[in-house]
């Protein structure tokens, strides 16, 4: 017999809840991700709970026993409930009964087999009593303790159900899969069969897949697999994964960052087809211009920022298959810091307006074409 533990499942706050839903004569188990972790003994941060109680119930069990209730997804039988500053996601055992590959109609069920089968990877599919008991109802743990990632039953039928399983297959490798041991060949077969069923996404949906992906540790083999399948190009038309592997080569000392990542792919209408915020898509197009304009060292710092500068100094080194230079962290540093010593009102009131603009540029120019050596006196001499 398999048992989870952890401060997570243990806390007061979180017991609690499952109380409150055993003690009413509900099956109720922790499931998905939080067990999945548990297993791996990685971090757990979201507490997901499964319940035989329809969320009428579980809403009406909360109110009676002080607890706050949001009816965050009600119409697919999820309520959160707030214990202890803990969101705990509580949703009725569910299955299918229509999909249409972007949403299902489900009827609510009355035990984890039905509720495991409606889910995506066998992985996804294991669950915990109160006292941390695992419950495989589908052989889930064999294929997690593997890192084997895995549709449950038929992949085509799963896919089906919802297009951006396809996606979070690539993450879900990327994440707990055994690179060595390569993707499943029925999944990815599947997936290349309904990669039209991708452009029935949301961007948001779909940015928010790749970006997931990208932070994993090493993508690189996971983004290799969506390129023979088609999906990259699907979703990035030109893009390419070519100079992923590199870069994950060269950056694993520094936090993965999937927006750096993103530009080593390349391609187009990446803003609107991931839908980038503003401060995203402000640093993709600064490493792009970084990569297009071969600015680099003490001028990429200044220009850009010192995390721009060292992020496009990685990428040029990744797409020129080179090291990076001795000290170009502290060099670009160096440069973020520089500041240029000529001011406005220095050329006021000979010059005005688009002049002034104009002489400034030109003295800045210089100034960094000088490796910032050129003093204030010098610049206005």
């Amino acid at each position: 017999m398999t048992r989870i533990t952890g401060d997570w499942i243990t806390n007061p706050a979180t017991q609690r809840v499952m109380a409150l839903l055993s003690g009413a004569g509900n099956q109720v188990y922790f499931v998905g991700g939080c067990v999945r972790n548990a297993l791996l003994k990685v971090s757990v941060s979201d507490v997901d709970i499964a319940t035989d109680a329809h969320p009428k119930r579980v809403i009406e069990l909360a109110k009676q026993a002080d607890l706050q209730a949001i009816p965050t997804g009600i119409e697919h039988g999820t309520v959160t409930v707030m214990s202890g500053d803990i969101a705990h996601e509580i949703t009725t055992f569910r299955k299918d009964i229509e999909t249409d590959g972007r949403r299902a109609v489900v009827a609510f069920a009355d035990n984890i087999t039905d509720d495991a089968r409606r889910r995506d990877f066998t992985m996804n599919a294991l669950y915990a009593d109160a006292k941390g008991k695992v419950i495989d109802p589908l052989d889930g743990m064999n294929d997690l303790l593997h890192h084997r990632v895995r549709f449950i039953d038929d992949a085509d039928a799963r896919i089906k159900e919802d297009y951006l399983r396809s996606l979070r297959f690539f993450r879900f490798h990327a994440w707990y899969g055994d690179a060595a041991d390569g993707l499943d060949g029925g999944a990815i077969a599947a997936i290349a069969d309904n990669i039209d069923g991708l452009v029935s996404l949301s961007k948001e949906r779909i940015g928010g897949e790749i970006k997931k992906l990208l932070a994993a540790s090493d993508p690189a083999p996971a983004v290799a697999a969506m390129e023979s399948t088609g999906v990259l190009a699907q979703l990035l038309p030109g893009a390419t994964s070519r100079y992923l592997a590199p870069l994950v080569h060269l950056d694993l000392g520094d936090p993965p960052d999937p927006i750096r990542r993103l530009a080593a792919l390349g391609g187009t209408g990446v803003r609107e087809g991931l839908r980038l915020s503003n401060d995203e898509y402000g640093q993709l197009s600064n490493l792009r211009e970084i990569l297009a304009t071969d600015i680099h060292g003490m001028t990429a710092g200044y220009r850009f920022g010192s995390r721009a500068a060292i992020d496009g100094q990685l990428l040029l080194s990744a797409t020129l298959a080179q090291t990076p230079p001795s000290g170009f962290r502290e060099t670009a540093a160096l440069g973020a810091a520089q500041v240029f010593p000529v001011a406005a009102v220095d050329l006021m009131p000979e010059l005005q307006g688009q002049a002034l603009g104009r002489r400034l540029k030109d003295l800045e120019d210089r100034w960094v074409h000088s490796n910032f050596e050129l003093t204030r006196s010098q610049l206005l001499a």
